[in-house]
């Protein structure tokens, strides 16, 4: 255990003196792994054992069929940026909220949620949404941290609402159903966007200046309006249907695996970008190429993940921490508390993709253990991922709408997501308490 600890704290502080986190882990976890072999990080027997690790664990990934997941859904979420489909979204959330008083941010949070289930990703959720709806915005009169924080809170949907890329990569780490993944992820998805709801209108109720009333609209518009979102509503039930198994029926009795479902999804969106005309040649050569770079840099980083879990394992961290929790007769329900304050506490100094491959390797076995269902815990683990997301001083949506927007300081925005961030928690304690609103959908999907 102590090995473990010791190459743990070596990876916070390679992190923390800005080196990238998958050499990080993987450095750290082919010479623990050396150690543990040959006695020494110097013996030969420990060398050659570790670099015969790594690469199995590189060839063993690159040959992963359920790897091509990833960058299909990356490439969903870029067709889907090309087709337009973000401003839609937008225009139909203000056409049905934006008479009401902050109504432009609820319809700003709900055009993220429903952003979210065809993107999968958080940061480009809120860069996307931050050039839609901020001008509008801002037109309106609204208060620049109510805005933004809005804009940076819903972004967050985009690593919970399926399908998620995180949710994907925790899948892989922990062998967990990716489909009962997704499925878990739609009711938490569903209360986060009504918590943030209720957030702006706590922020207006406090300040109306806040968040003016925009003109109300005709019903006539609003239908006209709702038709303009099929593509949107189509991607979703492809994708979340073949996986759910909502075409299962004769005669199509079809039924996707996450794979087959990313693909269908890229297609479709591929398809629907096509059809407007937000595709040219060059654009989708841009596309496939930002593809590629994105998901070879996230197959990285689950690698050195890898490496870093076979040297924990090995250093018996997990067995452990069991150990310790049953020596001092602690509940699981405690020990799942000091587990999320732990997170909370590294969400403020770490982004949320190095925080998930640093501390699911240690913390799932011994959460099973405790009789927790790992797709529960999945769950939970994006939930406080998402929390670090608009956290001080690291919270990347929060830079990210501060390079896009550009004229409103990061102090403004990180006090305009306070409110959020309280919704945030409030969430969390629900999940936590109440599991069955994860365990509901994916427990009718069967074995």
């Amino acid at each position: 255990m102590t090995e473990a600890l010791i190459g743990f704290a070596l990876v916070l502080a390679l992190v923390l003196m800005r080196m990238p986190i998958v050499f990080a882990m993987g450095l750290v976890g082919t010479l623990g792994f050396a150690h543990m072999r040959g006695g020494s990080i110097f013996d030969e027997r420990g060398l050659n054992a570790a670099l015969s690790m790594v690469g199995r664990q590189i060839t063993d990934t690159a040959q992963d069929y359920g790897l091509s997941v990833i960058p299909l859904f990356i490439l969903m979420g870029l067709f889907v940026n090309k087709g337009g489909l973000a401003r839609e979204l937008y225009a139909v959330s203000h056409v049905f909220l934006g008479h009401l008083r902050g109504g432009l941010a609820m319809a700003t949070v709900a055009a993220c949620g429903g952003f979210s289930a065809i993107c999968g990703s958080s940061l480009a959720t809120a860069a996307t949404m931050s050039k839609v709806a901020m001008p509008e915005m801002r037109r309106y009169g609204y208060a620049d941290r109510l805005s933004t924080a809005s804009i940076a809170a819903g972004g967050t949907l985009g690593i919970l609402i399926p399908p998620s890329v995180i949710l994907v990569i925790y899948g892989l780490l922990t062998e967990t159903s990716i489909g009962k993944l997704f499925i878990a992820g739609i009711i938490p998805g569903a209360l986060g966007i009504l918590f943030y709801l209720f957030a702006v209108r706590w922020v207006v109720f406090r300040d109306p200046s806040a968040g003016p009333a925009a003109p109300r609209t005709p019903w006539p518009e609003r239908l006209r309006a709702l038709r303009s979102i099929w593509a949107v509503a189509l991607l979703f039930v492809l994708v979340i249907g073949g996986l759910y198994g909502l075409f299962d029926v004769a005669p199509l009795n079809l039924t996707f695996s996450p794979t087959e479902a990313a693909g269908m999804g890229a297609m479709g969106a591929f398809l629907i970008a096509l059809a407007r005309g937000g595709l040219t040649l060059r654009g989708t050569f841009g596309v496939l190429k930002e593809t590629a770079m994105t998901a070879t840099s996230l197959f990285a980083v689950l690698i050195g993940a890898q490496i870093f879990s076979n040297f924990v394992n090995l250093a018996g961290l997990p067995e452990a921490l069991l150990g310790i929790v049953t020596a001092y007769d602690v509940s699981p329900f405690t020990v799942m508390l000091m587990i999320l304050a732990i997170y909370l506490a590294l969400g403020c100094v770490f982004e949320s993709l190095s925080m998930l491959l640093l501390t699911v390797p240690i913390f799932f076995p011994l959460v099973v253990s405790l009789g927790y269902d790992p797709v529960w815990f999945g769950i939970v683990v994006v939930v406080v991922t998402e929390i670090s997301l608009i956290t001080p001083p690291v919270g990347l949506n929060v830079f990210v709408l501060r390079g896009v927007v550009g004229d409103v300081s990061t102090g403004t925005i990180f006090r305009g997501v306070t409110p959020f961030w309280i919704a945030d928690i409030l969430r969390l304690a629900l999940i936590v308490t109440l599991p069955w609103l994860v365990l509901v959908l994916p427990g009718q999907m069967g074995p």
